[in-house]
């Protein structure tokens, strides 16, 4: 991409940390500010575009002969970059994330042995069968067990812990099924949820779930913005390493997808580094965030950058990790895999990992699943003139079609349609 079209929210992205940034923003000097994109590649027509003001206005700003004085312009430049309100000494903006309080403590992890118990059943059932046809049963159980207690007098702050994380849960079981503007109302339903049960840990899982999903539907400066929230969530509580590496690591991937190399490399190395002086440990209401994971999420950052020597390292280190359990983690292990190789024009190689694919349980029932092996299939078109790929693309057609007979009941429909 072009550095002059980049969205100004994604360079200032990567900049949040910047100490000419945060200068910029405490000495409320936006001609700084505007100065310092201008020289990463964002050109003043963009910049006063964002900001609503005239490119003549813009450049009084950056020469030096006026500054910015109105509260509504600081909000426009604040709301315009995704810069936390708190930088400019303005309330937090709408699209920020809600915070924890600041107690300097967290309340003990006590919990019901029945939500724990629904929660690793529900848990273990998605690792092999994939979330979507799980997700009505996750659902009903938030209704029928869990919103009953909120209401009660009595309630424990542990109630709130169990529906924040069966929440969470019930979020990304609508992402596997393809419906993630329903993600993100349970992911924001979750947050205040953890919030009141006093539980840090659980808040800042629920901000690397967000900035997941943000990644996911195209907004790395989200990403990156429900990354950092995480960090200062958990900064508020006991110390979980391997929560921390992955909020570093879902930091690095918003960094990669902005186009922000070095500080996308620096904050996976950060994750790297924790993860290998981390105690096993457990929290009742986190998935674990493994080594496998952490290597499936290192190849996507490299892959995301066109480091491909890299991307490799870590995409088969993933694979051998997951051989056992966990189908859907599997296959997206393979599907990273097969992209990899496919970038690095080593065709017979990726199509040897595709025919593994192929085979895989066709049951699984994630739209997820669905969605990345058609990008394959996109991937591998241009590639067609060779005969082993075009033997290959017919045989993915002829799963696919098999696939979506088994599936068709839980697909979502195209839009215009009825909603599941």
């Amino acid at each position: 991409m072009d550095r002059a079209q980049r969205d100004p929210r994604e360079v200032v992205t990567g900049l949040l940390g910047d100490e000419r940034l945060l200068d910029a923003c405490a000495q409320r000097d936006m001609g700084a500010l505007f100065r310092l994109l201008n020289h990463r590649g964002i050109s003043t027509r963009r910049i006063a575009s964002a900001v609503d003001i005239t490119q003549g206005r813009l450049y009084d700003y950056m020469n030096g002969k006026s500054r910015v004085e109105k509260l509504v312009i600081f909000e426009q430049i604040a709301d315009a970059f995704h810069i936390p309100g708190r930088l400019l000494g303005l309330a937090p903006r709408s699209w920020e994330p809600i915070a924890m309080p600041a107690s300097g403590h967290s309340t003990p992890v006590s919990v019901d042995g029945d939500d724990v118990a629904a929660m690793d059943a529900f848990r273990n059932a998605d690792r092999q069968t994939g979330g979507t046809r799980l997700y009505g049963a996750v659902v009903r159980h938030l209704t029928s067990s869990v919103a009953p207690r909120l209401v009660d007098a009595d309630s424990h702050p542990q109630v709130f812990a169990a529906a924040a994380a069966l929440t969470e849960m019930a979020g990304w079981m609508a992402h596997d099924s393809g419906r993630d503007d329903l993600a993100e109302r349970h992911f924001t339903r979750a947050l205040p949820l953890a919030s009141t049960s006093g539980d840090h840990a659980l808040a800042a899982n629920v901000a690397a779930s967000s900035s997941h999903l943000a990644l996911q539907t195209g907004d790395p400066a989200a990403a990156a913005h429900w990354a950092a929230t995480g960090l200062d969530i958990l900064g508020q509580g006991p110390r979980i390493p391997t929560l921390t590496a992955r909020l570093h690591t879902m930091k690095a991937r918003a960094l990669a997808a902005a186009f922000q190399a070095a500080p996308a490399v620096r904050a996976l190395n950060q994750a790297h580094q924790i993860m290998e002086t981390a105690a096993e440990g457990e929290h009742p209401w986190l998935s674990p965030f493994d080594a496998a994971a952490l290597a499936s999420e290192s190849a996507l950052v490299h892959r995301d950058l066109h480091e491909y020597g890299a991307a490799l390292e870590h995409a088969e280190r993933s694979v051998a990790l997951r051989e056992t359990g966990r189908a859907r983690s599997l296959a997206f292990s393979r599907i990273t895999l097969v992209s990899i190789h496919v970038h690095r024009r080593e065709l017979d190689v990726a199509l040897h990992v595709g025919h593994d694919l192929l085979t895989a349980d066709p049951t699984l029932g994630s739209v997820r699943v669905v969605h990345q092996l058609d990008t394959l299939q996109d991937l591998l078109a241009p590639h067609r003139g060779y005969l082993p790929v075009r033997d290959f693309l017919a045989r993915f057609a002829d799963v696919r079609r098999a696939r979506m007979l088994l599936l068709a009941d839980i697909i979502p429909p195209p839009r215009g349609g009825t909603a599941p």
